[in-house]
């Protein structure tokens, strides 16, 4: 294992950041120092879902029950709905072996109870990157603040604008996905006492609406995917009108339950939708990427989160079976060459879930759509779910051993 005073910079303080310092600390044994640009830690008040993949992580590190607290964990499988409401399919939000399941997550809630397992004085806020560069020492990095520094290795969870990812000679067009999403959530003491406490998703017309319960059940997380041809050269995001969401659904072509729930909003923002192509490589000597800042993804599978937190796993199990500094360059070498297949897949196949929702190209058909989505179901139970992204890294690491001393 590296020696306890390797230190690693994390560039990013969000979900992916926060995890990879719990990880890198508890596993590897590092010390780790977290710089965000943002003046606290936090994000804008919407959901984000914890899915058993990455459940399975956090229960490893020591914070599932914390994450727990503060969730909602749906009553059951969730739904897939045409635009009236009709059950295309149920959704089976949880593992094969059943051990864990979704939770609902408001962001601001997720982002405290990792920071709770973090040393806030390895947390260091209002620190914006500006340059990052391989010296002889290990990795300089300097901040608009004036701050400069020199780490061992360098981990790059800064997000779909990264300045780490430029320093691995990576420079990905974001590609804009001509849909924009409107967000928010909703008292849930505002809904019908009957209102199911599960995900459901309405789709019809090019567009798509979710929701589901967060924060034990007091708020209701809202998405609806719509086609946009905005100009977006400026913001990808910002305030909306409640009422530029309603007439997206308004109609008797959908369903007079979601017309009721839009009723009910009374704030939103919108998102022009994102991603890149997956890139070629992810690290180069002692610098790193992780979650969005190596795969952004279309949230349609809501694994964006997820893969950063298995990210995370992987990478400390890689940086634990390093012996000294020295072999940190290849232990970030392996942790990329097992990462960058899995999250390619995820990261088409988000692009693919989410024309099946808006009935896109070959999904214009609703009966293959239909099709589709329930194959989807199992899929996701075995191939997205069930992965343990240690089990995953530490069976690679045998194979990497093998071949070095064969």
């Amino acid at each position: 294992m590296v020696d306890r005073n390797t230190r690693i910079a994390i560039i990013g303080g969000g979900m992916g950041g926060l995890t990879a310092a719990i990880a890198l600390t508890r596993i590897a044994g590092v010390q780790v120092t977290v710089f965000e640009q943002s003046s606290r830690l936090g994000e804008v008040g919407a959901g984000v879902t914890v899915a058993p993949n990455a459940a399975r992580v956090l229960e490893r590190l020591g914070v599932l029950d914390r994450i727990r607290s503060v969730g909602a964990v749906p009553d059951g499988h969730g739904v897939y709905l045409d635009a009236m409401g009709r059950m295309v399919t149920d959704a089976a939000w949880e593992d094969t072996a059943k051990q864990y399941r979704n939770i609902g997550m408001y962001r601001p809630d997720l982002i405290n109870a990792l920071a709770e397992a973090v040393d806030p004085e390895t947390i260091r806020l209002g620190h914006r990157l500006t340059a990052v560069e391989t010296v002889e020492e290990g990795v300089r990095v300097a901040f608009e603040n004036g701050v400069d520094e020199v780490f061992d290795a360098v981990i790059g969870a800064d997000g779909i604008h990264s300045v780490v990812r430029r320093a691995v000679d990576q420079h990905p067009e974001a590609v804009y996905s001509g849909y924009i999403v409107y967000r928010g959530v909703v008292d849930a003491s505002r809904l019908p006492e009957d209102w199911p406490m599960i995900s459901q998703v309405w789709m019809g017309n090019s567009r798509h609406f979710m929701c589901y319960p967060l924060q034990q059940r007091k708020l209701f997380n809202f998405v609806a995917g719509i086609p946009s041809d905005r100009p977006l050269s400026g913001p990808w995001s910002g305030p909306a009108e409640v009422d530029e969401l309603a007439a997206e659904f308004a109609g008797d072509d959908w369903d007079p339950r979601l017309r009721h729930f839009i009723g009910l909003i009374d704030k939103t923002f919108w998102w022009g939708l994102f991603d890149h192509e997956p890139l070629t490589n992810w690290s180069r000597g002692p610098i790193t990427l992780l979650g969005d800042a190596a795969h952004t993804m279309l949230p349609h599978q809501g694994q964006g989160v997820n893969q950063a937190i298995e990210d995370s796993m992987a990478l400390a199990t890689f940086l634990a079976a390093a012996d000294d500094v020295a072999d940190i360059p290849e232990a970030f070498r392996r942790y990329t060459s097992v990462r960058m297949q899995r999250t390619a897949i995820l990261q088409n196949g988000s692009r693919r879930a989410g024309a099946m929702f808006d009935a896109q190209y070959e999904f214009a058909d609703l009966g293959k759509r239909d099709a589709d989505i329930r194959v989807g179901r199992d899929f996701r139970r075995g191939a997205v779910f069930d992965y343990d992204a240690q089990k995953v890294a530490e069976q690679a690491l045998s194979r990497f051993r093998k071949v070095q001393y064969a």
